[in-house]
């Protein structure tokens, strides 16, 4: 057994009892939850190709097999093992094999090409290679050895481009752009973060100037992070990202986050009740965000997602709100999963101290 899956089962029982205290008060509807985690994660199995892609939007890309290669982590389940040990491997080497590696290549280990999604995807994968990384066997470890340094240059690489004032320190559509977006940012930076929870050598600045970028994005009357600006525009759905990347890097309770995460109370049950554009995109971050914040922003939250979105599942076990049924599958196993506390990305980690290289 690893270091990284020793250590990812010694995580689980250290912060079980508090994490899975709300579900264990409930046993109907931890049940619930359960199974209703367990059918999403069938049909996710059902619904790969024999190459590890997914049908549907994006299902070429990076992003899909890395979501749902994820959404199997984060209910405790590890590549190469039973009964979804194949499942995960396959989202692996589909995402492995997307990577441009070539020695002229415009952006070595970028994998935003394929299929679509550009740094979305990009970012998306390189935090999922970064959170198996030391759960795999040796052929695919040697891979992600290999591969996964440059994926993060890529990261970091994009953040240096020449950018305007309000747009220093985030990322964009493209390794090579000029402006940002608070959306992108936070993939980008969960990324970052995981790999340097995983050993690598982040610049601390990367770090420092994500930060700054993302607290410039805070409507200081509202409390709304907004995707790009400050004017609040797609707040609802983007403040739990700016809280979860703020938590994450160790701003834990700071006053942008406390006024984000007001604002977040007030607004999550008319936005994550509709079918609306980006529905299970908020609902992911809404959960990330709002249990980092904990208390009874996370103990109001939880139990008014699990019965409106338990609810919200088909017969096959899937979800359908945007892009595709897996996309949506997988994004709301992950919301569902936050008590979990099985990636180690989302693990608040207060040993960690941000000034050390």
């Amino acid at each position: 057994m690893t270091k990284r899956v020793m250590t990812f089962f010694a995580v689980l029982a250290a912060c079980a009892t508090a994490a899975f205290a709300q579900l264990q008060d409930n046993p109907e509807l931890k049940e619930r939850v359960d199974g209703a985690i367990g059918n999403g994660l069938k049909y996710l199995q059902s619904q790969q190709k024999a190459d590890g892609s997914y049908p549907g939007q994006y299902g070429d890309s990076v992003a899909i097999p890395a979501l749902a290669g994820m959404a199997f982590l984060s209910k405790g389940y590890l590549p190469g093992r039973a009964p979804y040990g194949a499942v995960i491997d396959r989202c692996i080497d589909f995402v492995l094999a997307r990577a441009d590696m070539r020695d002229n290549a415009p952006f070595k280990g970028y994998m935003g090409d394929a299929g679509g999604g550009r740094m979305y995807a990009h970012s998306i994968a390189t935090l999922f290679l970064s959170e198996v990384s030391g759960m795999v066997d040796d052929e695919r470890q040697d891979k992600i050895d290999r591969i996964l340094p440059q994926a993060v240059k890529v990261i970091v690489d994009a953040q240096k481009q020449r950018k305007g004032g309000e747009f220093v320190g985030g990322w964009r559509y493209t390794p090579n752009a000029g402006d940002s977006d608070l959306s992108c940012s936070g993939w980008a930076l969960m990324a970052l973060r995981s790999a340097r929870l995983n050993g690598a050598q982040i610049p601390p600045d990367a770090i420092d100037m994500a930060v700054k970028y993302i607290t410039r994005t805070q409507n200081g009357q509202s409390g709304a992070f907004s995707y790009q600006g400050s004017g609040g525009q797609y707040g609802e759905h983007l403040t739990g990202a700016a809280i979860l990347c703020l938590e994450l890097c160790g701003k834990h309770a700071a006053p942008e986050s406390m006024k984000g995460a007001k604002y977040l109370k007030d607004v999550y049950q008319r936005v994550l009740s509709g079918n609306g554009n980006y529905t299970v995109y908020a609902l992911y971050y809404a959960a990330q965000g709002l249990f980092q914040i904990g208390g009874d922003y996370w103990m109001e939250f939880a139990p008014w997602m699990y019965e409106t979105w338990l609810k919200r599942q088909a017969s096959d076990g899937s979800w359908n709100c945007e892009i595709s049924q897996p996309y949506s599958t997988a994004m709301v196993i992950l919301a569902f999963t936050v008590p979990y506390r099985q990636l180690p990305i989302y693990q608040r980690d207060e040993t960690v101290n941000e000034d050390e290289d």
